[in-house]
């Protein structure tokens, strides 16, 4: 593939920066990442990314997209030890989605390989992307560098001033692009308005979320599921979860949203969720041995910065990542949007440079408005969190709780709600006929008591969309 540009910086190697590195390898003659901590030679904590230490996941779309830039990614993965369900086996999981507790038998329907969901640990998946990106020959990670000022001519950027936090020294670094990727305090906003550009507008939902995870080992033969979650539910806005983790350990998230806060300390956490969590579950952690101290993280809210929506923007500056949108990460979409930026900026930058990072923000937000939607929309499903619920909003919500019902016993409708939050499919394939008509008909039999029999979903591939049938 043919050289666009000769040098791209990017700022920042979170698993955003990395993934973008990898995109830009193809298209640059050399890539400089440059990025503040020192950067660990494997799998360890930095100190940049303190939401390292609680529960991850990488939905099915994520995992491919991260096989596709790195081939045999996910089986490192794990090899490493990173949980997965290969066989989309309902009984490993114990999800509760708004007070309805999914189906526990039987297996998702259609179920094929590249649809597993994988758990790995930040510090594990970070570290795993970031060894990849080392192997690539023209990839250079500067770490411990502090970035100064983007450079420009005031209609392109042109470079990045950075300086050593060991010397002090400072350089300028010229480049034909520079991608943001410094995460939710970017600063890319107060430097348009430095430019002469308006900052983007911003959409906003306040969540003040925050929670707790311990690492514990607990006895393989205590629990059978690989995944335990249960969310938050209107009128109760907490939720907990337990992830199987590397070494056979599993970590414990404790989260309070609308101003709860779990306790700092182990026993306070098990008091916290012992309301919502399933009995077997309290038996296994009142078993588990805490490994280290509890973490705690918090966000006041979920943040999209509409770069796609500005009418002016200097050229070769794209932003990515948490510096556009950061989500409320109780909902694990941060690592898989990250994936699907990644490939919208590889599709842009096959059309060449001119315009990209105008045709960047218009393509990526095409799958951070999916996950928005879904977000915002679980957010604003309780009373708890203020904001506003235009009427399509509640009718939308309203349907979804419809579908979470029917999904307590139908692994079809289960697994449809799975496939649209794994990214695997679009949420216009939940308002499919064939699908409300499924939803509307299970739960009336439910209601009346009636067993519902779920048929091999032979029909399930037929209705699907083209993109998920890929």
């Amino acid at each position: 593939m043919p050289h666009i540009g000769e040098h791209a910086v990017v700022l920042g190697a979170s698993v955003s920066g990395l993934l973008a590195a990898r995109v830009l390898a193809d298209f640059y003659r050399t890539v400089t990442v440059v990025e503040r901590d020192a950067l660990p030679t494997g799998v360890a904590q930095r100190r940049g990314v303190p939401q390292a230490r609680h529960v991850h996941a990488l939905w099915p779309r994520g995992s491919e997209i991260l096989d596709d830039l790195f081939p045999g990614f996910t089986d490192e993965l794990v090899a490493a030890g990173c949980p997965t369900n290969l066989d989309g086996d309902f009984s490993k999981s114990f999800a509760s989605f708004g007070g309805h507790l999914f189906v526990r038998s039987g297996h998702m329907s259609n179920f094929r390989p590249g649809h597993e969901a994988y758990y790995p640990s930040r510090i594990l998946l970070e570290g795993q992307v970031r060894r990849r990106v080392r192997t690539l020959a023209n990839v250079t990670l500067l770490d411990g560098h502090d970035v100064v000022e983007l450079t420009s001519d005031r209609t392109r950027i042109t470079g990045v001033t950075i300086t050593s936090r060991v010397s002090d020294e400072k350089r300028t670094l010229t480049a034909d692009l520079v991608v943001d990727c410094t995460g939710r305090g970017s600063r890319t906003p107060a430097f348009l308005e430095r430019l002469g550009y308006e900052r983007p507008k911003v959409d906003e939902v306040v969540v003040r979320l925050v929670y707790a995870s311990q690492l514990l080992r607990i006895p393989a033969e205590t629990l059978n599921e690989l995944l335990i979650l249960v969310g938050p539910a209107p009128g109760r806005p907490t939720a907990m979860a337990l992830f199987s983790h590397e070494d056979s350990t599993r970590m414990l998230t404790a989260v309070g949203l609308a101003g709860r806060e779990p306790p700092t300390e182990f026993e306070g956490m098990l008091r916290y969720i012992e309301e919502f969590t399933p009995p077997h579950v309290m038996s296994a952690l009142r078993c588990a041995e805490p490994l280290g101290e509890v973490t705690r993280y918090g966000t006041p809210s979920s943040r999209w910065r509409r770069y796609d929506k500005m009418r002016r923007f200097p050229n070769g500056l794209p932003v990515f990542g948490d510096a556009i949108c950061s989500f409320n990460p109780i909902y694990g979409q941060g690592m898989t949007v990250a994936a699907l930026q990644a490939l919208a900026l590889d599709r842009c930058l096959r059309d060449g440079a001119k315009d990209l990072a105008p045709r960047y923000f218009r393509a990526a937000s095409k799958p951070i408005g999916v996950a928005w939607q879904f977000a915002v929309g679980g957010d604003l499903s309780l009373p708890e969190v203020e904001g506003h619920r235009p009427l399509s909003m509640r009718l939308v919500n309203r349907y979804v709780e419809q579908i979470q019902a029917a999904a307590e016993i139908d692994r079809v409708t289960a697994t449809r709600f799975m496939r649209v939050a794994g990214f695997r499919d679009a949420p216009a394939s939940l308002m499919l006929p064939s699908v409300m008509v499924r939803v509307a008909m299970t739960n009336l039999r439910h209601r009346r008591g009636q067993s519902v029999r779920t048929r091999p979903e032979a029909d399930l591939g037929s209705a699907l969309s083209a993109e998920s049938q890929r």
